[in-house]
């Protein structure tokens, strides 16, 4: 596993870092050793905040957690990537046994699944817009994200409010 660990406002300890790498040690037996984790520590007036990402194949997962100290944060970041990917799993698992199981009963027709319905459907026009553009238009739609089209790279980009009361840009990347 190949963890890279970044401080915000704050260097963390050696003794952080082998905290850290013994409980990401727990994330690595669901994937094996291609796997990439980034932990992100910030200081803040009253607490600490562990923000960690594992990258598998494409599939990403995402934990932030605040605490008084540092290990508790990444204690409780740990313990909420593990519950995401177990539930992530078996998801996976039972789609296969579903799809397995009819084609051993001969049925070609498949199931709907009903947890991710797709309720609404929405165009959106885009125009090259700057960074700062779409965040106020954001704001004045009262809407949590905006779809734009990055003026600076001409790409298709998203803005949106963060939990920490920031914002934050996602960028296409091509793989």
């Amino acid at each position: 596993m190949k963890i890279t660990i970044t401080g915000r406002k704050c260097s963390p300890r050696e003794s952080f870092k082998e905290h850290a790498e013994k409980k990401l040690a727990k994330i690595e037996r669901f994937f094996g050793s291609d796997v990439e984790a980034k932990v992100t520590v910030t200081v803040e007036k009253s607490s600490q905040s562990v923000e960690i990402t594992v990258n598998n194949n494409g599939m990403i997962f995402r934990s932030q957690e605040r605490a008084e100290n540092m290990n508790e944060a990444l204690d409780k970041c740990v313990d909420t990537l593990i519950r995401q990917i177990r539930k992530n799993k078996t998801r996976i698992e039972k789609k296969l046994r579903a799809a397995s199981f009819d084609a051993f009963a001969g049925e070609a027709e498949v199931s709907e699944e009903v947890e991710f319905e797709l309720v609404r459907k929405k165009t959106v026009s885009l125009k090259p817009q700057s960074v700062e553009e779409a965040i106020l238009q954001m704001n004045l739609l009262d809407h949590q994200f905006y779809v734009f089209l990055n003026a600076e790279d001409n790409e298709v980009s998203v803005v949106y409010k963060r939990n920490d009361s920031g914002y934050g840009l996602i960028s296409p990347e091509i793989e």
